[in-house]
C-alpha cells in the first residue's frame, strides 16, 4: 500500500502546487502558443513519469525513433492498466491530447490540465456527441497537435485485446495522419492485479512503425482498427519475452 499513498499524495500535491502555473501558462500563450503548449504538456509529463516511478513502473521502451518528429500522428494503444495512459502521456515526446471516458473530467483540478493538454472526453454512451469528439480530433491533428486512443474503449480485465472500435480509426483515415501502434506489455501487473496495491514490476512500451493508412488495401483499409490491433498483438507476443 506505501506505493499506492506515495502515488496518491504526490499527485494531490502536484495538482494544487501546480495552480499557480496556469496563470504563468496564460500569460506565456498571450505571446507564444506554442511555448505554452510544450511547457503545459512537459509538466504532465514530468509528473506522470514521477507516478510510474513511484508505482513500480520499471520499463524498458522501443521504437522512439518510430514517431515522427514533424507531423503530428495518431498513437494507438492496447489498454490493459491506468498505467498505458501514465506511460504513453509520459513517453510522447511532442504535445498529444488523449481520447479519454468522460469519468476523467469530473476530477478536479486534473481536469483542468487534460483540457489545457488537449484531451477530449468521450461519452462512450452518445454516439452523436462522441463523433463530434472524433471530429474535433481530426481539427486538432490539422493542427499538428497528435492524438492518443485506446480503441477497446475499457480496461481489458483479463489482459486480453477486445475489438478495436473503428470509428476511432477515422482521426487517421479522415486527416492522413500516420497510425503509430502503441504496445503496453505486463502494465496490468503494476496496479490492477492485485490493486489498491501497487507493485514493482518490468513493463515493456513499444511504439512500433508507422502505418500509412491512405497505403493500406481491401480489407485492412476498410477495418483499420482491426489490422493495427493485429500489429499491436504481434507486437505484444514478442515483448512478453523480455518480461
Amino acid at each position: 500500500m506505501i506505493r499506492s499513498l506515495l502515488a496518491l499524495l504526490f499527485v494531490t500535491i502536484f495538482l494544487i502546487v501546480s495552480i499557480p502555473i496556469w496563470g504563468i501558462l496564460y500569460i506565456v500563450g498571450l505571446f507564444n502558443k506554442g511555448v505554452k503548449d510544450r511547457i503545459g504538456y512537459k509538466c504532465v509529463a514530468w509528473a506522470f513519469g514521477v507516478v510510474a516511478f513511484l508505482g513500480g513502473a520499471r520499463y524498458q521502451v522501443k521504437g522512439l525513433e518510430n514517431i515522427p518528429k514533424n507531423q503530428a500522428v495518431l498513437f494507438v494503444g492496447n489498454h490493459q492498466s491506468y498505467f498505458d495512459v501514465i506511460l504513453g502521456y509520459h513517453l510522447c515526446p511532442a504535445v498529444t491530447g488523449f481520447l479519454s471516458k468522460k469519468d476523467f473530467e469530473k476530477i478536479p483540478l486534473l481536469n483542468v490540465w487534460m483540457k489545457m493538454n488537449y484531451c477530449l472526453f468521450l461519452t462512450r454512451t452518445d454516439p452523436r456527441q462522441d463523433l463530434k469528439l472524433i471530429l474535433k480530433a481530426q481539427e486538432q491533428i490539422k493542427q499538428g497537435i497528435s492524438m492518443f486512443v485506446f480503441p477497446e474503449g475499457t480496461r481489458s480485465k483479463t489482459g486480453e485485446m477486445a475489438a478495436f472500435h473503428e470509428a476511432s480509426m477515422k482521426v487517421a483515415t479522415k486527416t492522413g495522419c500516420p497510425i503509430i501502434p502503441v504496445a503496453f506489455t505486463n502494465t496490468r501487473e503494476v496496479f490492477e492485479t492485485h490493486l489498491p496495491r501497487m507493485k514493482k514490476t518490468k513493463v515493456v512500451v513499444t511504439f512500433c512503425p508507422p502505418i500509412d493508412p491512405k497505403s493500406l488495401e481491401g480489407d485492412d483499409k476498410k477495418y483499420v482498427g482491426a489490422y493495427v490491433q493485429k500489429k499491436i498483438q504481434e507486437q505484444l507476443d514478442e515483448d512478453i519475452k523480455l518480461i
